[in-house]
């Protein structure tokens, strides 16, 4: 196991952390170990980029940590009364078929897309607005909105990326995949 894999099986590890810090009503060290899992999640793509080491298993357990680490923040909040229903439902709609994609992608034996700019871009801001979320931001629930809202066009380019690299691997028509 490389260096990048261990910082994502500690992005892992922190899930039930963050619960028990959370549950304990210690919003802000909650929000600590959201951020901490956010710098893993940094560090392992830049090693794993960096020096080479990206692996099969790092590129499907990666994303999955984050998502489990999302899904597990979206219902602490929601549970807290701090999100509303409806934009956990849109978040968690959107995680879960991104999990769900990403499993099928691998039982399929097809290529995965690894992240791009606007992934990352839409991660760092969701990172972003929990913190307005966890310090009860007047601003916070309609910038949530807003990265619900550039999630599902990230997620789009993710499934047309896929299409158009696995169209090209198999040489077959993208309606065929």
């Amino acid at each position: 196991m490389n260096l990048p894999n261990v910082l994502t099986s500690i992005r892992f590890l922190l899930i039930p952390v963050y619960i028990v810090i959370f549950a304990s009503g210690h919003m802000i060290p909650a929000f600590l170990i959201v951020v901490a899992a956010g710098v893993t999640d940094v560090l392992d793509g830049y090693i794993a980029r960096r020096y080479g080491q990206v692996t099969t298993v790092g590129v499907m357990l990666d994303p999955l940590a984050d998502k489990l680490m999302l899904i597990t923040v979206i219902v602490s909040l929601l549970v807290a009364g701090h999100l509303s229903w409806m934009a956990a439902g849109a978040m968690f709609l959107r995680d879960l078929g991104m999990i769900a994609g990403g499993l099928t992608v691998h039982f399929r034996k097809k290529q995965a897309i690894p992240a791009n700019w606007l992934g990352k871009l839409t991660t760092v801001l969701f990172y972003a607005v929990l913190m307005l979320i966890f310090f009860q931001s007047p601003i916070a629930h309609a910038c949530l909105w807003f990265v619900i809202a550039l999630s599902y066009v990230a997620t789009l380019v993710y499934i047309a990326s896929y299409r158009s690299m696995n169209y090209a691997a198999a040489g077959k028509p993208p309606a065929e995949l």
